[in-house]
């Protein structure tokens, strides 16, 4: 029996996720656990704007871990498209990393992608995280061979080197 729960974040969550997220990627507080992309950017990784339009495609959901206490352990955005579910944004507390975190929320994005009627789950990773890389390539995802551009928009980070995305996708069948 697992100690996590499964939420859908409501607007209410806002401030709590942007916390979250940018404990998880930026700044020192990001360094505590290995999924830190603070030597790569400087900023933010998201505002409350921003989570506040990821709330608002229809479809899409904010998935939510929390812990026994309600605490919230974990977050990870699935957005159903067609035959496929994109999944982005997978934040894990630093100070609560590799206890499965990850692993849960990725269950569950594959889920709702299923539920959605989608086969392939699709997500982009920085190419120059190969431990990222790695770890998606053990729950079974793929590079497609496909790349898209980082994004230049300054609320989701100021790039300290040229950065690419990769495409790595998983069949949900």
């Amino acid at each position: 029996m697992t100690p996590f729960r499964l939420a859908t974040a409501t607007l209410a969550d806002t401030p709590r996720l942007v916390r979250l997220v940018n404990s998880a990627y930026r700044g020192d507080s990001s360094r505590q656990g290995w999924t830190t992309e603070a030597h790569l950017l400087d900023g933010q990784r998201i505002d409350e704007e921003g989570i506040r339009e990821m709330l608002a495609v229809p479809a899409a959901a904010m998935l939510l871990c929390l812990g026994p206490n309600e605490e919230l352990l974990g977050s990870f955005y699935a957005h159903p498209t067609g035959s496929k579910v994109y999944l982005g944004m997978l934040a894990v507390d630093p100070t609560g990393q590799a206890q499965g975190v990850g692993k849960f929320l990725i269950t569950a994005a594959e889920e709702y992608g299923r539920q959605h009627g989608c086969t392939v789950s699709k997500m982009t990773v920085i190419s120059v995280r190969p431990e990222l890389i790695a770890f998606y390539e053990r729950q079974g995802y793929h590079q497609t061979g496909e790349t898209e551009p980082f994004p230049t928009d300054p609320r989701y980070g100021i790039p300290k080197q040229p950065l690419t995305l990769l495409v790595l996708e998983k069949p949900l069948t």
